[in-house]
């Protein structure tokens, strides 16, 4: 994989070639004193740390070569590895390929390495066949069958032994979770050199004659066909982005369909003034010569004879468009709809991932919890269940660590001992829902407001305003958590804002509903369609804005004496209901000018927004249509904005901004809107402490970019060293570091009773349960695997301790 960034690929340029050269050296060193155990170490951790720069910068094959180099150590380091001049061997051809795939990730040059073949020595086979990482051969005779192997292939026969497990054999050493699933399979069948099997290779002149099978009546030839073709899921998602811009075009062309009709009627008139121009050539030639007439007579019939060709053509033309128009729609409907159906997949894809998740997590806990899941078999787009997967997983750990009870507490509240835990999507009709439901203790309403203050997020005046909806529905906001630390199963610093964003970014909705002591229900509404959606088009300060439907509830005109004021927010009487109101232009920010109190309209506009159980009345200039929309995402440097979900281009070219349903309603609650004042706010300040140049330089970018003001160390010495010369909000470290560790930072830190709560997030390629409880002992406030490593992660973490 190449590196983009020219900043980052020459920092691990030079940083991979000091690591190599150093595991090179000490590699050496190692072969001829096998018992320094400080050498051993030092390769360690320079193995570590190159590890960590590859799998940072995205170089995974260096990643994977290096955990395996790391994984031979780490058995040398135990005892469970016997170093030989074999060994060695197998090391330094593993160093060779990492230098040239550490080559090519900074020149683009084809390093020419097999990851695979690599591996297989590093597990100490010799002599793989080349066929064992190439593409099955397939037989050119014809009407032959087609193998899985390469006929020029020596066979592998072996002897049966009935004290021998019926497991495959997995090289000792090897760390096949680091692996892709296939590759991982096709690794735990080979055996390496001198293994106890009773495998011999045999070579053809030597094997046995099969044994004859008794022959069959010739059938006549079939012919050769392909049922399935595979497809690779991006250039679906190509194809369906070009199947929804081709419905953008379909109304573009309809609209050209007006302006035929708009020349018809133009036809029309032009013809009528023709008759008359007629009819009065016809009265003056009753009254003047005619052979004075005749010249203007027969120009007048030429241009009639002209007139009704134009009008048949006209004629005809609309009739063609129009039929073409009407093809046009249905083909590329039928197009986008086949499209969709390739890309469905059933719920069940991602929901069989969660039953192990809950047997685990429930035995970690002392639970007993019954996984119930249902309606695996509703199809959804496969886009959404990738991006549910995570939202899923993170409820699924709150509901098992914060929702469901201990025993000892079940039976204390005449509850059954074993809890329910139920995951099910359905159909309702163009959308897809998908629920958890425990039967747990609920939400403590009391707890979310005591935390709503204590954060800042609301007053206690503006709280005694809320619905129960209302109120339940803040553990979405950011930085919300009723726990002060961050546990080892749910939360890891990661707050329900993240399920909330993700569910947005599917166009979606998440609702919740919760009954104190009977339990808790997450409801996910998600449309099917993720590329297109169909929008109510309105103006505002002379501007095309989108709202899409599925969050329009209606749309209706108010008098300036219907609306009143409760509590300093205008509002109206809807369905019975009090509803409050507020102007587009005051929530985009917009010019003052098309504000309600300029407008001298006496009827408003009024679009009444519906999320979930919250509703919201949005007064504009005007409401202009209802039209299918192509939603362009933002960029990434654009990555989120207050009230914009995206662009599109309608159907007169013009760029029309999308807005963002759930920000509006909330902006209206007071978090979006705010004063200047309140804008200017002193960069939070970050304690970086890593000593991998490419990854400091990168995480720093990150945190910079963020609006953190960010200190860097090189290790923990020089961290904890700054820490005391300047005051921070945070701290960010790695683990394996010189002079002191992570962890040791971490502890030491701790000692200091001014430190008691200052957030500390480690960040390590070290990704074991037994790592991330190390780093709970030590006092971290969270833990970040590189392997899982995620910016918006790095950054949520650090928004809900600071």
């Amino acid at each position: 994989m190449f590196i983009e960034d020219e900043e980052l690929r020459a920092l691990y340029r030079d940083a991979s070639r000091e690591h190599l050269d150093k595991l090179e050296n000490g590699v050496l060193h190692l072969e001829k004193h096998p018992d320094d155990a400080s050498q051993l170490q030092e390769l360690l951790r320079e193995a570590h740390s190159l590890k960590g720069d590859s799998r940072m910068l995205g170089v995974q094959d260096a990643e994977t070569l290096m955990h395996q180099i790391e994984e031979l150590l780490i058995a040398v380091e135990k005892g469970e590895q016997t170093v030989s001049a074999e060994f060695f061997d197998r090391i330094y051809k593993g160093l060779d390929a990492l230098k040239k795939v550490a080559h090519e990730a900074v020149t683009n040059e084809p390093s020419g390495v097999n990851t695979l073949h690599v591996l297989a020595q590093l597990m100490g086979v010799d002599d793989v066949p080349e066929s064992f990482v190439d593409e099955p051969a397939i037989s050119e005779n014809t009407g032959a069958d087609i193998f899985d192997f390469d006929e020029e292939q020596d066979l592998i026969l072996s002897e049966p032994d009935e004290s021998a497990s019926e497991q495959p054999f997995v090289a000792a050493g090897l760390d096949l979770s680091m692996l892709d699933p296939e590759l991982a399979a096709e690794l735990s069948g080979i055996a390496p050199k001198n293994s106890n099997s009773h495998t011999q290779p045999v070579s053809k002149a030597e094997s046995p004659e099969p044994p004859s099978l008794p022959t069959e009546p010739e059938k006549p030839e079939e012919s050769y066909q392909i049922d399935t073709v595979r497809v690779a899921a991006p250039k679906l998602d190509q194809l369906m982005t070009q199947a929804s811009e081709l419905a953008v075009t379909k109304l573009r062309i309809a609209r050209r369909m007006d302006d035929m009709t708009e020349i018809l009627n133009l036809w029309e008139v032009w013809s009528r003034g023709n008759t008359e121009q007629r009819t009065a050539l016809d009265t003056l030639a009753q009254q003047v010569d005619p052979d004075l007439l005749a010249p203007l007579q027969k120009s007048h019939q030429q241009h009639e004879h002209h007139l009704d060709l134009l009008g048949d053509l006209l004629q005809q033309l609309r009739s063609t468009a129009s039929a073409d128009t009407a093809r046009l729609e249905t083909v590329s409907n039928e197009l986008e709809s086949g499209i969709l159906k390739l890309r469905m997949l059933p719920l069940s894809s991602v929901f069989n991932l969660f039953p192990r998740l809950v047997r685990d997590l429930s035995k970690e806990q002392g639970k007993e919890i019954d996984f119930v899941i249902e309606g695996g078999d509703t199809l959804a787009d496969k886009r959404i269940l990738e991006e549910m997967k995570a939202p899923l997983t993170h409820l699924i750990r709150n509901a098992i660590d914060h929702g469901i009870e201990s025993l000892g507490d079940r039976l204390a509240a005449d509850k059954p001992s074993q809890a329910t835990l139920r995951l099910r999507g359905y159909q309702m009709g163009s959308s897809i829902c998908i629920e958890l439901v425990d039967d747990g203790r609920g939400l403590d309403l009391g707890k979310i407001k005591r935390t709503a203050i204590r954060r800042g997020l609301h007053s206690e005046a503006e709280l005694e305003r809320m619905s129960m909806e209302q109120i339940q529905s803040l553990i979405f906001e950011p930085g919300f958590s009723t726990r002060t630390t961050v546990t080892e199963l749910s939360g890891r610093g990661v707050g329900l804002d993240v399920v909330r964003a993700n569910v947005e970014r599917l166009k979606g909705s998440i609702q919740v509903t919760s009954t104190p002591e009977q339990g808790c229900t997450f409801r996910f509404i998600l449309g099917t369609n993720l590329n297109t959606t169909y929008a109510l088009i309105v103006t505002v300060a002379q501007t095309s804005y989108a709202i899409p439907v599925e969050s329009v509830n209606t749309m209706i005109r108010i008098q300036r004496q219907d609306i009143f004021t409760i509590d300093g927010s205008p509002t109206i009487t809807f369905q019975d209901s009090p509803l409050s109101l507020a102007w587009l232009s005051d929530l985009l920010e917009l010019p003052t000018a098309s504000a309600g109190s300029s407008s001298s309209a006496t009827h408003l506009p009024c679009v009444v927004l519906k999320v979930g159980s919250e509703q919201l009345g949005l007064l504009v200039d005007d409401l202009l249509e209802q039209q299918d929309i192509v939603l362009k995402p933002q960029s990434k440097l654009l990555k989120r904005i207050r009230n914009i979900t995206g662009a599109t281009i309608l159907g007169n070219g013009e760029i029309c901004m999308v807005l963002n349903p759930q920000d509006l309603i909330r902006s209206v609650g007071g978090n979006a809107i705010l004063p200047a004042a309140r804008m200017e706010i002193t960069k939070p300040k970050v304690l970086l402490v890593e000593d991998s140049i490419p990854i400091r330089t990168q995480v720093s970018r990150i945190l910079k970019g963020a609006g953190y003001d960010v200190t860097a160390a090189v290790d923990g010495l020089d961290g904890f060293e700054k820490l005391s010369l300047d005051t921070f909000d945070a701290v960010v470290s790695d683990i394996e570091m010189p002079n002191l560790t992570g962890l040791e930072l971490t502890s030491r830190i701790r000692q200091q009773d001014e430190y008691e709560e200052l957030p500390i997030v480690l960040v390590s390629t070290l990704a074991k349960d037994e790592d991330r409880r190390r780093g709970a002992d030590a006092g971290a406030s969270a833990y970040i695997s590189k392997g899982d490593f995620d910016q918006t992660l790095l950054l949520d973490t650090l928004r809900r301790l600071i």
